[in-house]
């Protein structure tokens, strides 16, 4: 009876041992869930800005081009509405799905689209790229891009590490009770590779 009640007594030990350390091992797992979650959220303000920088500088190449009164004004039209579709999506960290991403990623597509045809038709303006505040925002502009790229990238990096991290045992079966899901990644474009050129020369 005595030599029963002993092992009883260490079948109980044992259990609360596993038990112990599986809690202390959930408890790791889901700090760490939580601080690659937040590193992932953190970056995400970081793309968020830079492109808000490029929104930023818009009103004032709009203003400068506006100068010149022969200007084509559908040009200008188009890169307003595409600012202002551009500015219209906000994610917040906690819905970046590959729908919300792909729908941003769209929209600031379609700025740099429009962005991209006003370029063009200011090589017909040689008074207007000679202009000192335009040299200015040309500047400004080249920079916001490599910025926006390096964000980009460092975004992509940490979902990476974050997506990894999940997908592993045990945090896997950890991520799944506490609702951790997969981040999506910027996808790049065909040539996207190469950060643009923003030139007025």
């Amino acid at each position: 009876m005595k030599k029963s009640f002993i092992v009883l007594i260490g079948i109980f030990l044992l259990i609360g041992l596993i038990v112990l350390i599986a809690f202390l091992a959930s408890i790791s797992t889901y700090n760490k869930m939580v601080q690659y979650d937040e590193a992932v959220a953190e970056s995400w303000s970081q793309v968020e800005n830079v492109y808000q920088r490029r929104a930023d500088l818009i009103p004032n190449l709009v203003n400068t081009v506006k100068g010149y009164a022969d200007f084509e004004q559908e040009t200008l039209t188009r890169v307003v509405e595409a600012r202002s579709k551009a500015t219209a999506v906000n994610i917040s960290p906690e819905n970046l799905t590959e729908q919300s991403l792909a729908q941003f990623q769209q929209a600031q597509d379609g700025l740099s689209s429009a962005l991209s045809r006003l370029l063009v038709v200011i090589e017909r303006y040689p008074d207007l790229k000679a202009n000192q505040n335009f040299l200015d925002l040309q500047a400004q502009l080249e920079g916001t891009e490599n910025r926006i790229a390096t964000e980009r990238r460092r975004f992509n990096e940490i979902t990476r590490v974050y997506n990894t991290y999940i997908r592993r045992f045990p945090a896997r079966f950890f991520a799944g009770i506490f609702g951790f899901e997969q981040k999506p990644y910027f996808e790049a474009k065909e040539g996207a590779d190469e950060v643009p050129v923003v030139s007025f020369d």
